[in-house]
């Protein structure tokens, strides 16, 4: 009985283990890996897609985030009006448009 609680005691007859500091130092490692491959690259696609959905103007061809390519007949607050054939108009909101084609001139 006595060996089995031998063996459960540390090789170290001090009890110093291995310091917080290097216990941290991988799991911070891991959070800055994560934020410059995954956070960081999302919020600058974000912040540009808002700055070309800001930007659009009657006449730019789009694209949809349905598929659906048209041309902006009209804008209002969060609400864009494409046509997307001869007098076929479509009211959405200003964040289904994933891209734009072509601007206007």
């Amino acid at each position: 009985m006595n060996s089995t609680l031998f063996a459960m005691m540390p090789a170290d007859p001090s009890g110093a283990g291995p310091s917080p500091f290097s216990m941290l130092l991988p799991l911070l490692g891991m959070l800055a890996i994560f934020y410059f491959l995954l956070i960081r690259p999302q919020q600058k696609r974000q912040k540009e897609l808002k700055k070309m959905i800001d930007a659009l103007r009657k006449g730019d061809r789009v694209v949809t985030a349905s598929g659906l390519y048209g041309t902006v007949a009209g804008l209002r607050d969060d609400v864009v009006v494409v046509e997307i054939a001869d007098g076929v108009k479509v009211e959405m909101l200003k964040n289904a448009v994933t891209a734009v084609v072509s601007r206007s001139e």
